[in-house]
């Protein structure tokens, strides 16, 4: 048999991945790393297809969506929001790692620092570097304009941070509500979104105030978290997982067949209303939906991870679950940045997102967008880990220069 290097590094990823298989162990619940990852390669994914760019006169590149364009392509949204899944995971995983740290001793307040001081560094990281990158930038001949469309891709997937710290520290009043309500817990979140919504969107919508809608950011995110805590703690299973997705796929559809809810889960351009900013009722109908979803198919999910092939990709994407939410925007501006020194002759990249060549050209430049992505993940990652060899001045240097760029990035300054 002669080796080619098309089988050489098939034999090699054989090996590895059989490698990582054999260092799981058993204990390991593999249908929720598998619904982690998938949840998390949604995030790119949805990003990198449903965004996009024009061009000025200038040559500065500013955001543009296909879905302005092509408003039947609103149901692919639908697959790719899968926030809810991955805050049902987050919620199942945190109360098991709550429990094994109490049983243990440790405090509450050192459990939460740990969790914490995960999502916060590679956030630092991430705003850090492009707050040293930005005057670097401008120097080099890229519009200030481009550099603020950039800022704000960046900052654009952070706030899931932000909010998902918050909800993680309520976790041990989430677990007491679970203990008392079981998956009912969660009710009361959802309740709550629908007056909201019911305030703003109804007959005296006009005279609600605008900041009405931010009431729904802590309960419309909480919802599938409490959910996944309710799972955690064995209080929400088969019939109750049935109940969640009938439920809520026909709340989903009564939302936009009888109400009218807009039926992208993303903003859209020139749109008066959004579902996701902040997350509407038809958000929570969508978590509940894809919740029920998979719960009833953990089993399933569990079983097909059990081949190496398809376990090894779930475990990379977790390890560098971080890295891929902070910096896959970089990885498209990577490209569309030099791109728009080209004018506007790259298909996919700095043409506005408005024909049938676009969408084609924007899937052909997936892979791209990957490949950045992982080459930017080999140096970044390093962010996911403790910062064991970073001194006080340089955190705080990290600190001041994450403010600054959050600063610039919201239009501040």
């Amino acid at each position: 048999m002669i080796l080619t290097p098309a089988t050489t590094l098939h034999e090699k990823l054989r090996k590895t991945a059989s490698a990582i298989d054999a260092k799981t162990p058993a204990h390991r619940d593999r249908a929720i790393d598998g619904l982690r990852a998938l949840a998390l390669l949604a995030v790119p994914t949805g990003h990198w297809l449903l965004g996009g760019f024009t061009l000025d006169a200038g040559g500065a590149l500013h955001n543009a969506s296909p879905l302005a364009s092509f408003g039947f392509f609103a149901p692919l949204s639908w697959v790719l929001q899968m926030l809810g899944i991955f805050f049902l995971v987050g919620g199942y995983a945190s109360v098991l790692s709550y429990r094994r740290a109490t049983a243990r001793g440790e405090p509450t307040r050192r459990w939460l620092r740990g969790r914490v001081a995960r999502l916060g560094r590679p956030v630092l990281g991430v705003t850090a570097v492009w707050a040293a990158l930005i005057p670097v930038l401008y120097v080099t001949g890229v519009p200030g304009t481009t550099l603020r469309t950039g800022s704000t891709l960046v900052i654009q997937p952070l706030w899931f941070v932000g909010i998902y710290a918050v909800i993680t520290a309520l976790t041990p009043w989430c677990i007491r509500a679970a203990e008392r309500f079981g998956a009912w817990a969660a009710a009361p979140l959802l309740g709550s979104v629908a007056v909201v919504d019911f305030l703003r969107y109804g007959l005296f919508g006009d005279a609600m105030p605008s900041w009405l809608s931010l009431l729904n950011l802590l309960p419309g995110w909480m919802f599938a978290y409490q959910l996944g805590v309710s799972w955690g703690e064995k209080k929400l299973a088969g019939r109750g997982a049935w109940l969640l997705l009938v439920g809520g796929t026909a709340l989903f559809a009564a939302l936009l067949l009888v109400f009218h809810y807009p039926a992208s889960m993303v903003g859209v351009p020139g749109e008066a209303r959004t579902n996701s900013h902040p997350p509407s009722l038809l958000v929570l109908a969508l978590a509940a939906a894809q919740s029920g979803a998979a719960i009833l198919l953990r089993e399933r999910i569990g079983k097909l991870l059990r081949r190496p092939a398809l376990w090894a990709p779930v475990v990379v994407i977790n390890l560098s679950a971080m890295t891929i939410l902070c910096w896959h925007q970089t990885a498209m501006l990577t490209a569309a940045v030099p791109g728009s020194f080209l004018g506007g002759t790259v298909p996919g990249l700095t043409t506005g997102p408005d024909t049938w060549g676009w969408i084609a050209a924007r899937v052909a430049w997936l892979p791209v967008f990957g490949a950045l992505l992982l080459l930017i993940g080999r140096y970044a990652r390093g962010f996911e880990g403790p910062w064991e060899r970073s001194t006080h001045a340089r955190r705080a240097l990290a600190g001041l220069l994450a403010a600054g760029f959050a600063v610039f990035a919201l239009g501040l300054a």
